[in-house]
């Protein structure tokens, strides 16, 4: 397998022009947004972006499960528009069940859609059709957008910009091909705020670089980690801490197979015998299982939450082991910082302004 980041490197001189050239389109584009020449909808209630400047796993659907869980607290019903990266749905827009067949679903969606079963998940890349179709049916109190950061043709209040050790390190400002980056260093302006991922370990220059590239744009900086709780069978026959110490091997679809590594080995307190890393999104067939279990052999099999879905229906996977993680927020880099209750006090907000606007149209429409 060709290593990328050497590649980059090697072509640099080539790559740096492109990347500036696509950062340039991109700025460009975002432009014709805000000056209204390209058309935004806008939701008739508040909504929230999750995204990312980057490509690869930052930790957008956890957050997404995460603030899903606040609002199913706060009894606030929404609607997650999502692409369903790989999803082949029988027609758009795709309201995702949990029982859904994970190839017509995307296995992000369905995963959403098992934890959360008051929200409502849409799966649409035209996610202008799918809000508007999702919003005349379910009337939600607000809609998420997955992925939805560099998605300017629905308007959003609230901005969450995802990044990683890596964004903020030795891939800052590197725009494809370059580098992982979709946009230019400009584009962070359009945050509300920042949440960055964090990995079991040291992380090398990474206070430094928040503390320079991140802190003068003078948004809230939050950090968070996906801990390990436990385990569970794909089959639902049985939940454990740990694995007593045994041998195991681990098996994944995921961006980033490393960071699933490090997170089954702090949990099981050793590293896997093997990692089999499968294309991010995967789409698991009979003959993988054949494969994960040949290569096993007398170990365990553990995979993450997200291969979990879509293997669970094959025979031969009803033995493996589902990696159970929660997202967690620390450590805190703005001291008085707690990222629900900017949150809430940021929706709130937002949502008084609707509940304004609402009242006003009704005057009108008495008048």
């Amino acid at each position: 397998m060709p290593n990328i980041p050497e590649m980059q490197r090697a072509l640099r001189p080539l790559l740096l022009p492109v990347g500036a050239l696509y950062a340039l389109i991109l700025r460009l584009r975002r432009w014709l947004y805000e000056r209204g020449t390209l058309d935004a909808w806008r939701p008739p209630c508040p909504s929230v972006s999750v995204g990312n400047i980057g490509w690869g796993g930052s930790g957008k659907t956890p957050l997404c499960g995460h603030i899903l869980r606040w609002a199913g607290k706060h009894e606030e019903h929404g609607v997650v528009l999502t692409r369903g990266y790989r999803a082949k749905p029988r027609r758009l827009p795709f309201l995702v069940t949990p029982d859904a067949d994970p190839a017509q679903a995307g296995d992000e969606p369905l995963l959403l859609a098992k934890a959360h079963r008051l929200a409502r998940v849409v799966v649409d890349p035209k996610r202008k059709r799918g809000g508007a179709w999702a919003c005349e049916r379910f009337d939600p109190d607000f809609v998420l957008l997955d992925d939805g950061f560099q998605h300017l043709s629905v308007a959003r209040d609230i901005d969450l910009v995802l990044l990683t050790p890596h964004d903020l390190t030795e891939g800052w400002g590197r725009v494809c091909p370059l580098g992982t980056w979709r946009e230019g260093e400009n584009a962070l302006t359009r945050a509300s705020a920042f949440l960055i991922k964090v990995v079991p370990g040291k992380q090398p220059g990474l206070s430094e670089a928040i503390e320079t590239r991140l802190r003068p744009l003078g948004k809230p900086i939050f950090t968070f980690a996906l801990k390990p709780k436990g385990l569970a069978r794909l089959d639902g026959s049985a939940r454990a801490a740990d694995l007593g110490g045994g041998d195991y091997v681990l098996a994944t679809g995921i961006a980033d197979p490393a960071q699933a590594a490090a997170t089954a080995a702090k949990l099981l307190g050793r590293e896997p015998l093997q990692v089999l890393a499968f294309a991010d999104h995967h789409a698991f067939s009979p003959a993988d299982v054949a494969q994960i279990r040949e290569t096993a052999g007398d170990a365990q099999v553990v995979v993450t939450a997200k291969d979990a879905v879509k293997l669970k229906r094959l025979d031969g996977a009803g033995g493996f082991w589902s990696l159970r993680t929660e997202l967690r927020f620390g450590p805190k880099f703005d001291s008085d910082a707690d990222f629900d209750d900017w949150f809430a006090a940021r929706f709130d907000e937002v949502a008084a302004h609707y509940s304004q606007a609402y009242r006003e149209a009704m005057r009108k429409s008495l008048a």
